[in-house]
């Protein structure tokens, strides 16, 4: 009796739960107040961008997978091996030292991940300052960094790592810092035969398309609820990939509905046209401000998203070319995506830590002028001065600056002062900074005299600039 009753309470439990949820979904479709969004450009495109997203201005992106073994020339080095044009440099590498028999797959079981520390990986990206990462789960090889269902013994769960490495990093962000996490996701593979079928139909069946590239995204989304969906590597129209009928999901009944942001790469017609934001191309960097969010997507390394072992100190971007991309990207109302590679063991390269640890310590002083800001309407480059971008927020306009002029005086063309209360200050510095008129418009700011151990910072500085226009 008592096992009954215990089942008859569980039922009656199954019953009212059920009903609960049919109750929010049959308000959710029939509530005129909640926006159902069609799977069309047209709809999707009406979709307010999450605020999130547009405060956040900076993201780390990390490009991991069995490429990281070779770790030679870049990520594209199966494509370059055995792709149809073949890089001359990667074909002699693998004819020099491996045997004639050897595969790219058999590069999977030394992607071991033995040293993959998703706690450290964590702290680091959240001492960089960057508010989301976006993670590649899987490129255009095809291995997919978590135990995909749909990716037989070529993912990191069955080969290789033995690991969820998607899973490991997503809980490490959550429980230990406030940033965001993203996944990055590659519609096409290389050389996957449904893949390469399609391609040959000329995309007129989709076989690839709904036996794989569409379970695995609905799978990533159930399994890991990213806020961000970096897609890539969409070869093939829009009428191939059916995109918006997964984004229609994502945006009225997934479990991120009212988080994600997705970018434009979708199909060969989608760039620059919709999603979220745009990221029409790698280091996307227009020099105004646009009608719609945008991403410049770049990497540390000047040449490789994935670690290279035969980069030299000179191909890595200095601090002073990191933070003049972020702020003149910043002020033109983008977000920085700022990529670095792993090795195969999972461990960071310091070059790697230092430029996050280092961009962390300037957002520090700095943030204020960066995160949460907008373009300032009358200029974002400096009529006269063209180390001087702006940015705003709160009725404040915030001039940053990347060359520090040698007679301690910034000529500043564009701002001028709305009243006798106008004030600059410096962050970083307590006092008030005295500043004049400029000739022929704008104001000369007298900046302070401060040695090596006062500056407030290395490489770029900000003014805060009060009651002004």
């Amino acid at each position: 009796m008592i096992t009954l009753l215990r089942l008859s309470v569980l039922i009656a439990l199954c019953i009212v739960s059920l009903a609960t949820e049919f109750r929010h979904f049959e308000k959710a479709h029939k509530d005129p107040q909640v926006k159902r969004y069609e799977p069309t450009w047209d709809s999707l495109d009406t979709r307010p961008l999450p605020k999130w997203y547009d405060e956040a201005k900076f993201g780390i992106f990390i490009h991991w997978g069995v490429f990281s073994v070779p770790s030679y020339v870049d990520e594209w080095f199966w494509n370059y091996w055995k792709g149809p044009n073949p890089n001359a440099k990667v074909v002699k590498y693998m004819k020099d030292n491996y045997p004639p028999d050897f595969t790219y797959g058999d590069f999977a079981s030394q992607f071991k991940a033995e040293l993959y520390d998703p706690d450290y990986w964590a702290d680091l990206i959240q001492e960089s300052g960057a508010k989301y990462v976006v993670l590649t789960t899987k490129h255009h090889e095809g291995f997919t960094n978590w135990g995909s269902k749909h990716s037989w013994n070529w993912n990191a769960v069955d080969v290789g790592p033995h690991k969820d490495l998607v899973g490991m990093l997503a809980n490490s962000i959550r429980n230990r810092t406030d940033v965001h996490f993203g996944v990055y996701h590659s519609l096409f593979e290389w050389f996957n035969p449904l893949y390469l079928k399609d391609d040959t139909n000329n995309f007129t069946t989709r076989e690839f398309v709904v036996d794989k590239t569409m379970p695995e995204l609905y799978e990533l989304v159930n399994n890991y609820k990213p806020d961000v969906i970096w897609s890539d590597g969409a070869n093939g129209p829009d009428s191939y990939w059916q995109a918006p009928e997964f984004i229609a999901w994502l945006y009225n009944d997934s479990p991120v509905k009212d988080t994600i942001v997705v970018n434009d790469r979708w199909s060969l017609t989608t760039s620059c046209k919709h999603g979220d934001f745009w990221n029409c191309a790698d280091r996307y960097h227009p020099s105004s401000v646009q009608n719609h969010k945008w991403e410049n997507c770049m990497t540390i390394d000047k040449y490789s998203w994935g670690f290279r072992r035969e980069a030299v100190i000179a191909d890595y971007l200095t601090m002073h070319e990191i933070l003049q991309t972020m702020i003149s990207t910043v002020a033109y109302g983008g977000n920085l995506l700022m990529n670095m590679g792993p090795c195969h063991d999972g461990t960071i390269m310091g070059i790697f830590q230092e430029r996050l640890k280092q961009t962390g310590a300037w957002m520090k002083v700095n943030g204020q002028a960066i995160y949460g800001t907008a373009p300032w309407d009358k200029a974002q480059n400096d009529t006269v001065n063209p180390s001087v971008w702006y940015t705003t927020k709160d009725g404040s306009v915030y001039a940053l600056f990347v060359e520090w002029p040698a007679d301690n005086v910034l000529v500043l063309g564009a701002p001028t002062p709305s009243s006798s209360a106008s004030k600059v200050t410096m962050l970083g510095v307590q006092q008030s900074l005295t500043f004049g008129p400029g000739k022929p418009t704008g104001i000369r700011v007298t900046l302070p005299s401060l040695n090596t151990k006062q500056m407030p910072c290395e490489w770029a500085w900000t003014l805060k600039l009060d009651g002004f226009q």
